[in-house]
């Protein structure tokens, strides 16, 4: 069975936006194809000279995302999601919390997820839903714009 889902209102983009959002739905790809060692490696790279993201950056970069991206709106969508969202907000020179780890409730069942300012980025659950077990968090010493 499948869910039905559609893309959010694509006018509420302006071009530059969208081009910028898609772009990063586009780098985010062959991402979700390496292994999670290298993943956070290639991360670790990105997120030097970036500024540490606000909750309300890396919420509009996550909206601008799921707008964009069919693949990223829906439920199995996590991965390419929160790749995206981090690497739109570093093309803003910004850089959230890039998160994956296990729902602590049964099912289990792994996620991918971004957070700034330590709290989730619209994820819709609580605190402490998730336990985390590999974090790209912005780059130590860098300092909020």
């Amino acid at each position: 069975m499948t869910t039905p889902a559609a893309l959010d209102d694509r006018a509420a983009l302006p071009p530059v936006r969208r081009a910028a959002a898609l772009a990063a739905v586009g780098l985010a790809r062959p991402l979700t194809l390496l292994p999670p060692h290298r993943l956070r490696t290639v991360l670790t790279l990105l997120r030097r000279g970036a500024a540490p993201a606000g909750h309300a950056h890396a919420a509009a970069a996550r909206q601008a995302v799921t707008t964009v991206s069919l693949t990223c709106l829906g439920p199995q969508g996590c991965l390419p999601r929160s790749l995206a969202t981090v690497l739109l907000c570093r093309m803003a020179g910004r850089w959230p919390t890039w998160c994956v780890g296990v729902r602590v409730t049964p099912p289990f069942g792994a996620h991918a997820w971004v957070e700034a300012e330590g709290r989730l980025v619209g994820e819709g659950v609580p605190e402490g839903y998730f336990t985390t077990l590999i974090t790209v968090p912005p780059h130590p010493g860098a300092s909020p714009r």
